[in-house]
């Protein structure tokens, strides 16, 4: 293994008496409060542009997209699961990249390639095309999202994370609630310069998204240790740097690791950890209709009886309120120090919510209908970033913290590959056996959630009767 400095930690021990400083709770929360205001306001911005560019597929669906480059639904969810394949392949390899080399060039490096794919996505014609674009879209997206959430975890405390994840899925979840919106603007904009709406879609977020690499690689910051731009931007006194490095050490020294590599044992350890595993099994059943919702909202609402462009709004509605379902799990369970029962109770909700759209499928009233369906997105995924804290928290090193953030997100596109095929041609406009399929997953997410709770309680039992200090979070 290498002894180089690892980017993410450069510097971190180049002051021999920083273990001597000292500093009060207010300089602490007055520094954060700037880690708040710069970390994480890019890392939200590039998780937007991310969301857009991958899910405003569902938006052209509703301005003739199929009919005009050539393929039918089945051949669309085939791309969609090529999208998901193309990150699961690469996830893990993304995230050795970024532990060499830094989340400033290599996150910004990510923005710019998806951008650019996803701009030329407006000229594709024919199934070829559209199955290149999708996997490309794919290749390029990998890793963004396990990097994000484990530069968080190098500049927060633990008792820090939960609430900090849920807001870099704001990000997510904000591109979800306007998209819709966006949408019915851009979409009105069908025969400029000779151009379809969907293809004016592509080109503006696309565009948008090449600027917002930009603007990352300039202003992002190395490290705690060294919080300066890849362009030379200073944010921080070289008293505020120490403390910013010592506060986080202090709270779980694993961060001060001085390695560039994520090392075989950590990786043969991360991927041969049978407690990741119910995590997994939940993430991919509870996330697979969140996939399914968000390349099909708009058209089930047409389906409901709601106009063509009118529907890309309304789906927002279910959005807007994932948002503060969002940061409210994440406040509270940084409040109670308790991440499992709120992902059980999160994905408790989303079951019943989604009971009753499979009880409703063949109801008349458009009105209770998409009433249901509001709700059944507005806690599709709010459990989610609680479970990546709660992954993260038990991970013994940094090297461990960040495979495993990869392994959840490579769950996560898993389930997107699981998702694409619920909802079948053959199915619609009523998808019967889809929303059945939709319970029947969310159900096993739940009794999954249950498990990984169970599962650590017997865990920590165990480690206080072998004298083991380490304790495992649920």
């Amino acid at each position: 293994m290498s002894d180089k400095v690892d980017p993410l930690v450069e510097s971190q021990d180049a002051s021999s008496d920083e273990g001597d400083i000292t500093w009060t709770e207010e300089e602490e929360k007055a520094l954060v409060r700037r880690i708040d205001l710069l970390v994480m306001p890019l890392l939200i911005m590039g998780f937007f542009v991310l969301q857009l560019d991958r899910g405003n597929i569902g938006n052209a669906l509703t301005d003739f997209f199929m009919q005009d480059v050539g393929i039918t639904q089945n051949q669309f969810n085939v791309g969609q699961q090529l999208l998901s394949l193309g990150i699961v392949l690469l996830e893990i390899p993304s995230n050795l990249i970024l532990y060499r080399v830094g989340p400033s060039l290599w996150i910004g490096t990510q923005i710019l390639a998806w951008g650019l794919v996803a701009t030329c996505q407006a000229f594709q014609k024919g199934l070829a095309a559209f199955l290149i674009t999708r996997l490309l879209l794919g290749f390029c997206e990998s890793g963004f999202i396990p990097a994000g959430l484990f530069t968080i975890t190098r500049w927060y405390k633990r008792d820090e994370t939960s609430k900090r994840f849920a807001w870099f899925f704001i990000g997510n979840m904000f591109a979800g609630a306007c998209s819709g919106l966006i949408a019915y603007g851009i979409l009105h904009m069908r025969g400029i310069k000779g151009l379809a709406g969907w293809q004016w879609l592509f080109i503006i977020e696309g565009i948008l998204t090449i600027a917002a690499g930009i603007v990352f690689i300039t202003l992002f910051p190395k490290a705690p240790g060294t919080p300066v731009s890849l362009f030379g931007f200073t944010y921080f006194t070289e008293r505020e740097t120490q403390i910013l490095h010592r506060r986080v050490l202090l709270d779980d020294p694993s961060k001060g690791q001085p390695r560039r590599n994520v090392s075989w044992a950590e990786l043969k350890a991360t991927l041969t950890n049978w407690r990741l595993l119910p995590h997994v099994i939940l993430t991919i059943a509870g996330l697979a209709p969140s996939s399914v919702m968000m390349s099909y909202a708009p058209s089930l609402v047409i389906s409901f009886g709601f106009e063509r462009l009118q529907a890309n709004a309304m789906t927002s509605i279910g959005a807007w309120i994932l948002l503060v379902t969002n940061i409210s799990w994440g406040m509270i369970s940084d409040r109670l120090g308790r991440r499992g029962p709120m992902v059980t109770l999160g994905i408790f909700l989303l079951w019943g919510a989604t009971l009753a759209n499979r009880l409703l499928v063949e109801s008349k009233n458009s009105n209770l209908r998409f009433g249901f369906l509001t709700l059944a997105i507005a806690f599709s995924a709010n459990w989610h970033p609680v479970n990546g804290s709660w992954m993260s928290l038990n991970a013994e090193t940094a090297g461990e913290r960040s495979i495993t953030m990869a392994v959840l997100i490579m769950s996560a596109n898993t389930a997107g590959i699981v998702g694409s095929q619920i909802f079948q041609q053959q199915d619609r406009p009523l998808y019967r056996t889809g929303w059945s399929v939709i319970l029947a997953l969310i159900t096993l997410s739940l009794v999954m959630s249950v498990v990984a709770n169970i599962q650590y309680r017997l865990l920590n039992r165990r480690q206080k009767n072998a004298g083991k200090e380490f304790k495992f979070q649920y």
